[in-house]
């Protein structure tokens, strides 16, 4: 929770300039599991990327070290399946992206904070919400 008794995300804009919508609550994702990709009160989480996620990336992370299907109890990670949406790490994705291998995103969930790092034209080629 934040100083104002609320929990981060749901006061917090998407890379569209709107309120951010929730990635996922089944999986539970979020640098603070609260659903939302949610950089927080002092901007430090960097979980700001809503992902579709599929068998394809799965295999491409676990090549570079960072295995999202295993499940980790101790910190409510329930390990990813394809279809689950997730919360990534801004620089995986952008790691990912320049490998070829970046999942689509879900551009009304993905934080706003992002946009330092990521340009939202890039962005927005891998798109499944933008109409």
């Amino acid at each position: 929770m934040n100083e104002q008794g609320r929990s981060p995300g749901p006061s917090e804009l998407n890379v569209l300039g709107e309120a951010l919508q929730p990635c996922s609550h089944d999986p539970l994702t979020g640098f603070f599991r609260t659903g939302f990709c949610a950089a927080g009160p002092d901007h430090a989480a960097v979980h700001l990327v809503c992902i579709a996620v599929s068998d394809v990336f799965l295999a491409y992370s676990k090549s570079v070290g960072n295995d999202l299907t295993t499940p980790m109890p101790q910190f409510a990670f329930p390990g990813l399946v394809e279809g689950n949406r997730w919360c990534l790490v801004a620089g995986r994705w952008m790691q990912a992206h320049v490998a070829g291998m970046a999942p689509r995103v879900y551009l009304r969930a993905t934080n706003q904070a992002v946009l330092g790092l990521v340009p939202l034209n890039l962005l927005k080629s891998y798109a499944l919400d933008l109409n």
